[in-house]
């Protein structure tokens, strides 16, 4: 089944440049993917092909006109949905929307510019409003990239190696443990001996604990979403001496 992803903006060479490159590329040339764009500029009623107009009520800067963003909606033949806008005021981002948008058979992306949408525009075509994180981007087209790569390296051979996907960052509400490679020492630092030791059933012990202790002291908002810390996630922790006095367990 090829994923189909639609995404509208009032630059496309933005999102094509690096649509085509790594992963997304080879997934595409692979038919695991499809990318349609489409320009709102084509749908504007003047000869300047202006997309934007001053806020009512006034204020700074200039708001994204809701009639071409309808127009485009409308003149687009199987427009993949859920239709998502790209907005620094949608909810977040997670990567249980990345899996679940995985699973659908295609999907679209509305990318703002400016001070955002008209909210009509929103209201009559859009059907969810995303934020990639609570910081504000000139447009939505790196946030459509995001939300894309996030969505894409999640199909079954995306990456190769679909074990990849799986042991990542957030696929079990943890951070990812450390990771190394060779040489075994670079400038007196030593890999851990844990992961030279041949070990595995160690191992996979070492790197559980090593997520919980990176999530817990960087985000403790996904310990606690998870309940806090059980006993054996304290145990396992201890095992490597990475439980601090105070560690929250459930």
């Amino acid at each position: 089944m090829t994923l189909n992803v639609d995404v509208l903006t009032l630059f496309p060479e933005a999102v094509s440049s690096y649509a085509t490159t790594s992963i997304l590329g080879r997934a595409a040339q692979r038919g695991q993917w499809r990318l349609r764009l489409f320009d709102l500029r084509d749908e504007t009623d003047d000869v300047h092909r202006t997309v934007d107009d001053t806020p009512y009520g006034g204020g700074a800067g200039m708001v994204m006109r809701a009639e071409p963003i309808v127009r485009t909606v409308a003149s687009i033949p199987n427009l993949a949905r859920p239709l998502i806008a790209l907005s620094a005021s949608g909810r977040p981002f997670r990567h249980a929307d990345a899996r679940a948008l995985s699973s659908t058979t295609g999907f679209s992306l509305l990318c703002g510019r400016y001070e955002g949408f008209d909210q009509r525009a929103l209201d009559l075509v859009a059907d969810d409003e995303l934020s990639v994180g609570d910081f504000v981007l000139a447009g939505g087209e790196l946030a459509a990239l995001c939300v894309i790569e996030a969505v894409v390296r999640l199909l079954p051979g995306a990456l190769g190696n679909d074990e990849s996907s799986v042991e990542e960052s957030f696929s079990a509400g943890l951070l990812e443990y450390p990771q190394y490679t060779k040489p075994a020492v670079v400038e007196g630092l030593a890999v851990p001996e844990v992961l030279r030791s041949g070990d595995h059933a160690r191992v996979q012990r070492w790197r559980y604990a090593q997520s919980l202790a990176r999530t817990l002291s960087r985000r403790p908002d996904l310990i606690a979403a998870r309940g806090g810390l059980t006993a054996g996630d304290r145990a396992t922790m201890a095992e490597f001496g990475l439980l601090e006095e105070g560690d929250e367990v459930r």
